[in-house]
C-alpha cells in the first residue's frame, strides 16, 4: 500500500490585501482630525496710514511676563491672582492717583511677553485682563458678568445692547500687545 503524503491545508489569502486596503480606506474616511482653535481675538480694522498716538506715561499700565513666567506689573512683581484687581484700580482711577490713569477712556494696558513665556501663563494673563474689563462693564450696567456675556452674545436684546454700546465707549477695551522679546529670565 502506498502512503499518501498529506499536505497542509492552505488558506486562500488572495483577498486579505483587499480587505486590509478597504479597512484602511474606511478608517481614513471616518476618522476626524482635531484642529487647534486658538484664541478668539478680534483684531482692529486695518488703518490706511500709520498713526502715531502719543500717550501720557500715567495712562499706560505696563504688564511684563518674563521667560520664568513671572509677572512684572508697573515695575513690581505680582501674582496673576492680583492682576485683575490692579487693572481695575488703574482703569477706574479717574485722575485720583497722579501715578495712575486719568480716565477709563484714556487707560491703556500694555502687555509684553518673552518668547520663553509658557502659553498657559500668557492665556491666564489675557483672561485676567479681559475679566477686569468685563467686571467693570457689568458693574457700570448694574448686572452680573454672566448677564453681560449673555447680552453680548444675544443680538435680540437690542435695548440692552444700546446700553452696552454706551458702556463700551465709557470703558473701552484698550490692550496694547507688544511683540515678544528675548529678554531672558529677568
Amino acid at each position: 500500500m502506498a502512503k499518501k503524503s498529506r499536505t497542509a491545508p492552505e488558506i486562500n489569502a488572495s483577498s486579505m490585501a483587499d480587505i486590509a486596503f478597504l479597512l484602511l480606506i474606511f478608517f481614513l474616511v471616518t476618522t476626524t482630525i482635531a484642529s487647534d482653535k486658538g484664541l478668539s481675538i478680534r483684531l482692529p480694522p486695518k488703518q490706511d496710514q500709520q498713526q502715531d498716538i502719543k500717550l501720557k506715561e500715567r495712562n499706560i499700565f505696563k504688564v511684563l511676563v518674563n521667560s520664568n513666567n513671572q509677572l512684572l506689573v508697573e515695575g513690581e512683581y505680582m501674582g496673576i491672582d492680583n492682576l485683575k484687581d490692579e487693572a481695575k484700580k488703574f482703569i477706574m482711577n479717574n485722575g485720583q492717583d497722579p501715578e495712575s490713569s486719568e480716565s477709563p477712556e484714556k487707560a491703556v494696558i500694555s502687555l509684553k511677553t518673552d518668547r520663553g513665556t509658557r502659553y498657559d501663563v500668557y492665556v491666564k494673563v489675557m483672561d485676567e485682563l479681559k475679566k477686569a474689563y468685563n467686571e467693570l462693564r457689568a458693574e457700570r450696567m448694574g448686572i452680573t458678568v454672566v448677564q453681560l456675556l449673555a447680552i453680548e452674545n444675544d443680538p435680540k436684546q437690542n435695548d440692552k445692547n444700546e446700553r452696552l454700546k454706551q458702556v463700551r465707549i465709557e470703558i473701552p477695551y484698550q490692550l496694547s500687545e507688544a511683540e515678544p522679546s528675548d529678554t531672558g529670565g529677568n
